[in-house]
């Protein structure tokens, strides 16, 4: 009886077995239908250095057809190289990146894979819908993580972030989170306590979207990582970052950048003309010089293309002259220049021809083309003054000093910054034909203009003119000025000293040529003028002494005051 009783009991615990096994099975063991396939779209991300030593790593997986993946960015902080492990356990290398957001530490670029898995994208995700993350794993069906969708909330006003009930590990950051339909809701998120069954993902139109523009390459966060850039889809964007990756890149990756420019718009002259500068900054003239034919040959504006061909040949004669090359020469520059003046008369190719000329010292000629430019569209303070720099070569005073005058006059009062320049150089030309007063009224008006950027070179050289103007107070205020920016300059010294005997404080005269020897006890000056200070005030013994001193060093002037005071 009682065997019959155990026997009756055992047959309905059986019968009960597929009960408790579905009941107590963890939910990860449930996989969905589509888990096996979607696997093969999930890999890790590893990133290295430029020592080759591994950074860090992550999880991600393929959103499209060429290779397009999405992962973690934080791996490709200082990165120089990186590589995607897939589940077949096989490597490919990540090319480029395609967007970025390091605040959601999300990053898109593209693997270079050969026809990837895919996951396709869900519009979005449903509170307390069911979910499952699918883990990376190599050469075998992961365990998927089931959990449902308890929150959600916008970000960038568009995009969702969710919190689930899932517990997930760390290492599964940046793995998927799909709906059951198999479609990606959301790219799992650091977690800053794993313990709870708290996770949170980023919706992947969020990744999806991200986008790299014509100033990214400029973006800081960019500049965290030196895996290459993609470049933007759009021409002007493209040719935008172009322009500025010359600025943010090393030598080899604006190489690559040029070179994909050229690849993805081959009939741009753009492309060729950067390829062009790079080659010349390398010294590869006949690169060079192909690249900018070719840019002539492919240019919708031939004019542009013939200006740039004559403004790299002329800067490189002007930069690079003792590396000849036989083909450029400012001839041929100027022949490029006048060849795109022919096709579209602009005054700007016109000024080009007069800079070239101005390097072939062809003063004259330039000189009428500046003059030309400057009855034209294009009058103002740069043909001026460029004019200006024509006749001072020639040696015409008179007609530099007007043509500044011109140049100056083209700004009013209250000058602008644009102005500072101008007025420094007629300033310097004005204290060099003796005329120091307007020198150090230019002077005064570059000094309101340009007060941030002042140097002791600046109230050395107002000094100079305010001596020659006899505003002494003046004068010692500005090299005292010097002084304190450039406390270590002993010439600075010798002339504070200088000025102190001419206005008659022999006293300070003294001290100041005592640190003036202080500083620089093999410089002349710092003697003759203690000598000097010495002798005024009575002590001609030591005075003569430090004459001495300083006729030993080699200094002119130390005899004429010895047999001025010994014979006393």
């Amino acid at each position: 009886m009682e065997n019959n009783i155990s026997t009756q009991v055992l047959r309905k615990l059986i019968g009960m077995l597929p009960f408790f096994l579905f009941t107590f099975l963890p939910l990860s063991a449930q996989n969905p239908s589509w888990s096996k396939k979607a696997a093969n779209a999930v890999f890790t991300l590893k990133t290295f250095g430029d020592d080759g030593q591994l950074l860090g790593s992550s999880n991600g997986f393929f959103i499209g057809e060429n290779g397009e993946a999405v992962s973690s960015f934080s791996p490709f902080k200082n990165a120089r190289h990186a590589v995607v492990i897939d589940a077949q356990d096989k490597e490919w290398p990540v090319t480029y990146l395609l967007g970025a957001n390091d605040m959601y530490d999300v990053a898109k670029f593209r693997v270079d894979v050969k026809k990837p898995t895919i996951l396709p994208l869900a519009t979005g995700g449903n509170t307390q819908e069911t979910v499952w993350l699918l883990p990376y794993s190599a050469k075998k069906a992961p365990a998927c993580i089931q959990g449902t969708i308890s929150s959600s909330e916008q970000v960038l006003e568009k995009y969702p972030y969710y919190t689930l009930d899932m517990k997930t590990q760390e290492q599964q950051v940046g793995c998927p989170v799909l709906n059951e339909n198999g479609e990606v809701v959301g790219i799992l998120q650091p977690s800053a306590d794993y313990s709870k069954s708290v996770s949170y993902a980023i919706g992947t139109r969020f990744a999806d979207d991200l986008r790299i523009s014509g100033l990214s390459i400029n973006d800081p966060m960019f500049r965290m990582s030196h895996i290459a850039k993609a470049l933007p889809d759009d021409f002007n964007d493209a040719l935008l970052s172009l322009y500025v990756s010359g600025s943010t890149m090393d030598a080899e990756q604006y190489k690559d950048y040029v070179e994909r420019f050229i690849q993805k718009f081959p009939d741009a002259s753009d492309g060729y003309i950067y390829r062009a500068r790079y080659h010349v900054n390398k010294g590869e003239f006949q690169q060079a010089d192909d690249d900018m034919k070719q840019a002539v040959k492919v240019a919708d504006k031939k004019d542009e293309a013939h200006f740039q061909y004559a403004q790299l040949i002329y800067q490189k004669e002007i930069y690079q002259s003792d590396k000849p090359f036989e083909a450029w020469s400012f001839d041929r520059a100027l022949q490029e220049s006048q060849e795109a003046y022919s096709i579209n008369a602009q005054p700007a190719y016109r000024q080009q021809q007069a800079q070239i000329m101005y390097a072939q010292k062809k003063y004259e000629e330039a000189y009428r083309i500046y003059m030309e430019l400057s009855q034209g569209a294009l009058r103002n303070a740069d043909n001026f003054y460029a004019a200006a720099q024509c006749k001072l070569q020639q040696g015409d005073r008179d007609a530099t000093l007007a043509l500044m005058d011109s140049a100056v006059n083209q700004f009013t009062k209250p000058y602008v910054k644009t102005a500072a320049p101008y007025l420094l150089a007629r300033a310097q030309l004005l204290y060099e034909v003796g005329k120091y007063r307007p020198a150090v009224n230019d002077y005064n008006d570059y000094e309101q203009l340009m007060t941030a950027q002042l140097t002791d070179a600046f109230y050395y050289q107002r000094e100079q003119a305010e001596m020659g103007g006899h505003l002494y107070q003046q004068a010692l205020n500005d090299i005292g000025r010097a002084i304190e920016l450039a406390p270590q300059e002993a010439a600075y010294y010798a002339e504070k000293a200088s000025v102190q005997l001419r206005v008659g404080h022999t006293d300070d005269a003294i001290q100041t040529a005592q640190e003036c020897i202080r500083l620089r006890p093999e410089m002349s000056d710092g003697y003759l003028l203690l000598g000097l200070g010495q002798c005024v005030k009575g002590k001609k013994a030591e005075g003569l002494q430090n004459l001495a001193k300083a006729k030993e060093l080699g200094n002119d002037q130390a005899q004429t005051l010895i047999d001025k005071y010994a014979a006393k």
